[in-house]
């Protein structure tokens, strides 16, 4: 089943304004109080508020679809929890945080002594204040979470024997697993692919600050000509894209770049996790990016765990995907806890994630091949004016520096962005110095020059693609 809620032409606010990292932030504040799961009304209210900001598509997948080896799970829907004392006072509210209740619960109605709750409780003992996040997928089970501090107070003020009123509403039923989809067709079929989880409740680092960037790079690249087709995944974790490999084989080929967005807001370094693959264009895009920002990242080689880029660069798969984040997850202490809030989140990282995840885009749209006119010896640059193009942009030793190394490794071989790896220049640089020695005729672009001819995966060139364009750029 699929369905568009509204018509994003028509209810699609402003675009973002210069301060791209408060409009994200704003954007995060809507969705942060709505309680997220793999299924249910949260991820629908969630993706129809996206609506409003890209041309997202619904999916409907229903309970028990095969998704590979995994099966599409009951829908959970929840309206209330809480524990009660004596006097009927809530001391767990799920009104109060939706965190505090375990993600998946099943319904529980019951009087329990504190003995027989205390299994039924999780706490977080190193942060006392914080309350933890913790799921029941795919086991049934029931709990609630809360803060250290008030566990020790009830269990101050309760002997094993004092009974409690426990109510957990909610319901695991036969239903859908909803995720959204965004497409914004290029020149050619084939994709770069974006994908972000849409799982968690109240959490606002991971995953609020995925969804946001996603969104508004997708906005970002909407009003733009655009080379590759893009693809914008909204889904929950793992068995959404599970569940989009599995209905989508046919068309995965297309996929020649992908990133998984998501921990983009904190304060931290950004970092990057390769692909399967370790060397594809895609990796090499993203840690050229890091590399010329002038600020401290890291790289993290390619395992089999963490978010989704593990389930499409499976074996089977084997996609050019990596992830990009600042703190990965489970390295910084708010992870996972009531701490990972609004206030934890900073308009700031999330703006200078949002121009890396744009900076990566402009790689892979502007990567060029072309080919020297005057090859024998070198053209006089100066002669031309083609130095003071450039002065005034950049300073004449990185100017002279590009120009030289544009004109030697233009033969037909290598692509702008081998050049600039090359040169250890930053790749706007080298592009800026290509497009003025196009202007003045002393290179020519190659014919069949389309996206996907310089991706230096080292890994399995997916088969059956239609690309329009030979393999080696004729010039």
């Amino acid at each position: 089943m699929t369905s568009v809620l509204h018509d994003p032409r028509t209810t699609k606010p402003a675009s973002p304004c210069d301060d791209v990292g408060a409009a994200m932030h704003a954007l995060m504040s809507e969705l942060y109080p709505i309680c997220r799961s793999i299924t249910g009304p949260g991820v629908r209210e969630t993706l129809a508020i996206l609506q409003r900001y890209l041309p997202l598509e619904l999916h409907h997948v229903p309970t028990g679809e095969s998704a590979v080896d995994w099966q599409v799970p009951r829908e959970w829907r929840i309206r209330d929890a809480y524990v009660k004392d004596a006097s009927g006072r809530r001391v767990i509210d799920f009104r109060q945080s939706n965190l505090h209740v375990v993600n998946y619960s099943a319904p529980v109605r019951a009087r329990l002594t504190w003995g027989e709750l205390k299994p039924h409780l999780f706490t977080a003992p190193e942060h006392p204040e914080w309350i933890p996040y913790r799921t029941s997928y795919y086991q049934e089970n029931w709990g609630f979470c809360l803060s250290q501090r008030q566990w020790d107070e009830l269990d101050r003020q309760s002997g094993d024997d004092e009974e409690f009123e426990v109510c957990i509403d909610s319901e695991l039923m036969d239903g859908v697993l909803s995720y959204g989809e965004a497409y914004l067709p290029g020149e050619t079929d084939e994709e770069v692919l974006f994908s972000c989880h849409v799982c968690h409740p109240s959490l606002a680092n991971d995953n609020l600050s995925g969804i946001a960037v996603a969104a508004f790079l997708a906005r970002h690249l909407a009003e733009r000509p655009r080379r590759y087709s893009y693809r914008f995944l909204f889904i929950p974790a793992t068995i959404g894209a599970l569940v989009w490999l599995s209905r989508n084989e046919d068309r995965v080929q297309r996929i020649r770049h992908g990133l998984v967005l998501s921990l983009l807001g904190d304060p931290g370094c950004s970092t990057y996790k390769k692909s399967r693959r370790s060397n594809a264009q895609i990796d090499r895009a993203a840690l050229h990016v890091l590399k010329h920002a002038g600020q401290d990242y890291r790289t993290l080689e390619f395992e089999p765990y963490g978010y989704d880029e593990r389930q499409f660069c499976s074996p089977g798969f084997n996609l050019p995907v990596g992830c990009l984040m600042r703190t990965s997850f489970g390295q910084y202490p708010e992870y996972h806890t009531s701490a990972d809030n609004l206030e934890f989140v900073k308009a700031e990282s999330l703006a200078d994630s949002w121009r890396k995840c744009a900076a990566i885009v402009e790689i892979l749209e502007h990567d060029r091949t072309f080919l020297n006119q005057n090859p024998k010896g070198e053209p006089q640059l100066g002669r031309r004016g083609l130095y003071r193009a450039m002065g005034g942009e950049l300073d004449r030793a990185g100017t002279e520096k590009a120009l030289l190394w544009v004109l030697n490794l233009s033969d037909g071989e290598h692509s702008l962005f081998d050049i600039a790896e090359r040169a250890g220049l930053a790749f706007a640089v080298v592009r800026r110095a290509a497009e003025l020695l196009q202007e003045h005729q002393l290179i020519r672009e190659c014919q069949a020059n389309g996206p996907g001819t310089a991706d230096n995966s080292g890994g399995k060139e997916p088969g059956n693609v239609k690309r329009g364009t030979v393999t080696r750029p004729e010039c």
